[in-house]
């Protein structure tokens, strides 16, 4: 995965990520979206070939903190959910 800063303001950033999984970053928009100092949180396909992904999150403090913030919240509860699933497997 590749992440690339494509704009960055104290109250907004836009990333583009390629070869990255969009299912990922549905997460970690879902737990951005959670914070109150989110305004916006946005993942879009720039092109089905491209394998390219744009992210854009404003917020009303530090935008990229926010996407390291989530992003540990969604490893987190992933952590948690394969630990369930892998207890009840046995």
């Amino acid at each position: 995965m590749n992440v690339e800063v494509i704009e960055s303001k104290p109250d907004e950033i836009a990333v583009s990520i390629k070869e990255g999984d969009i299912a990922t970053l549905y997460i970690i928009q879902h737990e951005l979206l959670k914070d109150k100092n989110t305004d916006f949180a946005g993942i879009i396909n720039k092109h089905p070939l491209t394998n390219e992904i744009w992210m854009r999150v404003n917020s009303k403090s530090n935008p990229l903190g926010q996407i390291i913030s989530a992003t540990d919240s969604a490893i987190k509860t992933s952590n948690s959910l394969k630990q369930i699933i892998t207890s009840k497997l046995k």
